[in-house]
């Protein structure tokens, strides 16, 4: 029983009844025989000695992020632009220019519905001019999935 520790807040209590500071330096070969795990000086995690280090465990998206899309127009195909921001004293900085994405609900007159895209303003006026079917085809999008 002298190699347990139990855990209280951020203190560990060896069996022996010694406390162990999280804060204090301690030399790593004599806390581990005592506390059965190494603790991380760089990151504060603890590694248990028991477990195998080569299992890898899945990484799994939180449903409660959300999907962040492209900034790429699908119909133009516009995407950001790498630029140089110039200061007064003409010091060059490197920066992104983004296209000016939108979301808009346009009438869809083949499927008699609304659908809704995200569109950059320069696809939004070339659907103005040759209409959202001549701009789809020729953007190779079916419009039937969205």
């Amino acid at each position: 029983m002298a190699g347990s520790a139990i855990s209280i807040g951020n203190t560990f209590v060896l069996a022996s009844m010694r406390t162990v500071s999280p804060t204090k330096s301690y030399k790593l070969s004599s806390l581990s025989p005592q506390l059965g795990f190494l603790n991380s000086q760089l990151t504060g995690l603890r590694i248990s000695s028991q477990t195998s280090l080569n299992t890898a465990t899945p990484i799994v998206a939180s449903p409660f992020l959300p999907i962040v899309a492209k900034r790429v127009c699908p119909f133009t195909g516009k995407k950001a632009n790498k630029a140089n921001k110039v200061s007064f004293s003409n010091h060059k900085t490197k920066k992104l220019q983004f296209v000016n994405l939108q979301y808009k609900r346009l009438w869809w007159e083949a499927g008699k519905r609304f659908v809704k895209l995200r569109l950059s303003t320069k696809a939004l006026k070339t659907i103005d001019k040759n209409g959202l079917d001549a701009v789809a085809k020729k953007a190779g999008i079916d419009l039937s999935k969205k």
